[in-house]
């Protein structure tokens, strides 16, 4: 469910003027049951104006008639056009302080195996700047010989549908250039959940000693059948004979 604008002002006056149950309001305005009643006993939101949903083309009065004469009803935001798309994030990707050190890993991770992708494709999954793309891609980074490929996805700088997307995007692009992609690339332009259901790829051993077949001629036949040595009869030599001393 879409949030409120001014949430906890929202709250402030459902308290103030309500009979809604801390639940609903809570609800409603995505916070815990215990700050709703920490706002009505003065604990919480303390000197807040409350704001006026119905005034704001947020809710209708015949909504909360609705949600006040039953406790199990859910209040619904009304719906606005106008704010449709409104929580969409735009710009670069905020990292936090304690990630920023790995971006460098993770570019090189993206510039390594998906070279399909646009710097801006880059810089919107992990948050950071073309140039810096550039300087990974060219290996003139200041940090280059200490930096390894990781995925931004296990360094949690990008959500695992978000790097789908853009290498579904990439593809179609390519696709649409009228490139030719081998097959390792078209592999790596599959989402993840597409290359889990792939039939693993027969690949040729790297080394095939012993397994060549190959046919005995009857000569060679021949001389196999005479080293060939009967076990018993390593155990059964002819006795020597007294004769056989003199």
């Amino acid at each position: 469910m879409a949030k409120p604008l001014m949430a906890k002002a929202t709250a402030v006056w459902l308290v103030d003027n309500t009979t809604l149950s801390f639940k609903q309001i809570a609800d409603f305005v995505e916070m815990h049951e215990l700050e709703i009643q920490g706002i009505a006993d003065g604990d919480v939101a303390a000197g807040v104006k409350g704001f006026d949903p119905i005034a704001n083309n947020q809710l209708t009065q015949d909504e909360i008639d609705a949600a006040e004469a039953s406790p199990m009803h859910k209040l619904k935001l009304k719906f606005n056009a106008a704010a449709v798309g409104e929580e969409k994030r735009r710009g670069p990707r905020y990292t936090p302080l304690s990630k920023r050190q790995d971006r460098p890993n993770a570019i090189l991770w993206l510039v390594k195996f998906h070279p399909e992708l646009a710097d801006s494709q880059i810089a919107k999954l992990v948050g950071t700047t073309k140039p810096t793309i550039q300087s990974i891609r060219e290996r003139t980074h200041w940090n280059i010989s200490n930096m390894q490929p990781v995925d931004p996805v296990a360094l949690g700088l990008a959500k695992q549908t978000e790097l789908d997307a853009a290498v579904q995007k990439a593809a179609a692009r390519k696709a649409k250039d009228g490139e030719t992609m081998d097959d390792d690339e078209r592999r790596k332009l599959l989402s993840t959940e597409q290359s889990l259901h792939m039939d693993a790829e027969p690949r040729i051993p790297t080394a095939i000693e012993g397994l060549e077949t190959f046919s005995l001629s009857g000569d060679d036949e021949e001389k196999e059948e005479e080293v060939t040595l009967d076990a018993e009869s390593l155990f059964n030599l002819p006795e020597s004979s007294d004769d056989d001393e003199d």
